[in-house]
């Protein structure tokens, strides 16, 4: 079996040390291929907190924060340094621990456009394909309005394609739930 290609340090002008090491060494981190022409599974939340936009997305762009927005039967961890400076082309590796297996992901921010969204996708990790839009909309009477926007396509989707897709409706349930937490519901 070929050893994965490391992305060259300076490429990412945003990364911590010692981190492509970790990817290639420790977990399972295979780079996902471009978008694939079909086959993909999409899915669509909205939330309307308690909070103004400004506020709502700060939150969003401490990255600090996904902790807090993941369950924690992912056993997610950051491994990129904080601060991370959010802008396109920001690189994120973080950690999830799924069904005892670690697996290494990296994302890049493709989009960062403050206040209004943002565009994650995953470079390597346990998905043939992960397309993140983040939207971010104030509310005339108060209030913001936040939306995912997921595009994706598990490796071997034939076989692991139902219980990815429930896996990842529990995640976002799990993060509407955990927003809801912090910002409260919008009446």
């Amino acid at each position: 079996m070929a050893k994965p290609h490391a992305i060259p340090a300076s490429a990412h002008p945003v990364r911590a040390a010692g981190t492509d090491r970790w990817l290639e060494h420790v977990a399972w981190a295979p780079r996902a291929g471009e978008r694939p022409a079909d086959g993909l599974t999409q899915l669509r939340t909205e939330i309307e907190v308690a909070a103004p936009l400004d506020r709502v997305f700060d939150f969003f762009a401490d990255a600090g924060n996904l902790q807090a927005l993941t369950p924690p039967w992912l056993n997610f961890t950051i491994r990129t340094a904080m601060p991370i400076v959010m802008r396109p082309g920001a690189l994120i590796d973080y950690r999830i621990v799924l069904r005892g297996l670690p697996i290494a992901w990296r994302s890049r921010i493709d989009v960062w456009e403050p206040g209004r969204r943002f565009v994650d996708r995953q470079l390597r990790g346990p998905y043939r394909w992960w397309n993140h839009e983040h939207l971010f909309e104030a509310i005339p009477s108060g209030g913001t309005r936040v939306i995912d926007l997921v595009e994706f396509q598990p490796r071997l989707a034939w076989l692991t394609g139902g219980l990815v897709t429930r896996d990842v409706e529990r995640i976002f349930a799990f993060r509407q739930q955990a927003l809801s937490r912090h910002f409260g519901l919008r009446p």
